[in-house]
């Protein structure tokens, strides 16, 4: 009985003379599929990522933030270290994230409606949720 490939199955391997071997990993590139979703993983990531809404401060609220700002006013030139908590917008999607910034205040620029500090931050003031610190402790 003769096979199919019996007068060519002991013959040595061809190895070509003229082009370099070929990496493992190349040659499973030319089979890969087709990426014909370019960027969908990316987009179930971003979906995936969670974001918190914006709180609606009362006007209790924002009474006691705009009081404890003029008391950081009068006391700018200490250099009062605070703890500003405010709300981050997110630049891709709705929502954003509650930071909170550990620095001495350097500015309040009521112009600009920002609280600046001594770490560069600028804070705005419209979207602070509280502030902290040592100075209102006798308050």
């Amino acid at each position: 009985m003769t096979k199919a490939y019996d007068d060519i199955i002991n013959l040595p391997h061809q190895v070509s003379t003229t082009r370099p071997h070929m990496a493992a990993i190349d040659r499973a590139a030319q089979f890969s599929p087709f990426a014909a979703l370019t960027g969908y993983d990316a987009a179930i990531k971003e979906t995936a990522r969670l974001t918190d809404e914006r709180v609606e401060l009362d006007e209790h609220m924002k009474c006691a933030l705009s009081d404890r700002l003029q008391i950081i006013t009068d006391r700018i030139q200490e250099y009062p270290e605070i703890a500003i908590t405010y709300f981050q917008p997110d630049a891709k999607k709705n929502g954003g994230t509650y930071v909170t910034a550990i620095s001495a205040a350097q500015k309040i620029d009521e112009y600009d409606r920002v609280v600046l500090m001594t770490d560069g931050t600028a804070i705005p003031i419209d979207e602070i949720i509280s502030i902290d610190g040592q100075i209102f402790e006798n308050m």
